[in-house]
């Protein structure tokens, strides 16, 4: 069988594996196909410049049209529950929240600690559903179009409902983080929205997975500067973390998940 081959019949296997999963891990390809992960490495960029993947630090997505949120929420559970207990430490009584949406975020709004009393506002039903669990938080909904795929509403709307906020602090998401390019999105649509909730607010937080550090896509969110703090995993390398830093935002990271 020829080396060709091989590639391909591996190449299909993590086609089948992004479809169920959302996201795959080059270390763990590399173990399971019983190759180098340079190898896998190589799989993963031929795939993305074939446009069946999304290359992200350590591994690789599932493109947006095959990654719907109802999968996005169930990648590494552990890992959005650890950056959320880091994430929550940034909240106090008597701020006003924008909740951007994202898996991430929604998981952030679950772990909310009871007795808290501030305003959130969010364009994402699961987080507005959750945070109306805390009696003492009033939520405030953005309105127009549900994007299936973003779970939440974006367009024209959406953004004139954000413009009347200027809230103390904006829990952003983002799928790219990188020192050079800073937050980065893969939907045109989302992304303005993104970007004019991050210039909105006083202080911006970004809680992602490691494997979204490094990552460049197609529309700018923001740059990174000092008023925006990061929660990061515990493994987070180093080199990236210091990276970051030199551009001014603060570090917070989260425990390492047990297991």
């Amino acid at each position: 069988m020829s080396s060709d081959l091989l590639s391909r019949e591996r190449q299909d296997a993590i086609r089948i594996e992004l479809r169920q999963s959302g996201r795959v891990l080059a270390g763990d390809l590399a173990r399971h196909f019983k190759v180098s992960e340079d190898t896998i490495r190589r799989d993963l960029r031929d795939m993305a410049a074939a446009g069946l993947c999304e290359r992200v630090y350590g591994g690789a997505l599932a493109l947006p049209s095959e990654q719907p949120f109802s999968v996005r929420t169930g990648i590494s559970r552990g890992r959005k529950q650890a950056l959320a207990e880091a994430a929550v430490t940034r909240l106090k009584d008597g701020m006003t929240v924008f909740v951007d949406a994202g898996s991430t975020n929604l998981a952030i709004v679950q772990a909310l600690p009871p007795g808290l009393s501030f305003t959130l506002a969010t364009n994402m039903p699961a987080i507005a559903t959750a945070a109306l669990e805390h009696p003492r938080i009033e939520v405030i909904t953005i309105g127009g179009r549900i994007d299936r795929h973003v779970g939440a509403a974006i367009g024209r709307q959406a953004e004139r409902d954000l413009q009347m906020l200027r809230p103390d602090l904006c829990i952003l998401g983002a799928c790219g983080i990188d020192s050079a390019a800073g937050l980065t999105g893969l939907v045109y649509d989302d992304v303005a929205f993104k970007t004019i909730a991050a210039a909105h607010a006083a202080a911006v937080l970004v809680a992602c997975t490691t494997d979204k550090l490094g990552a460049v896509h197609p529309f700018v969110i923001a740059a990174l500067n000092d008023r925006m703090t990061l929660t990061l995993e515990a493994d987070a390398p180093d080199a990236v973390t210091a990276g970051l830093e030199t551009t001014g935002v603060t570090i917070l990271q989260a425990q390492p998940v047990a297991g």
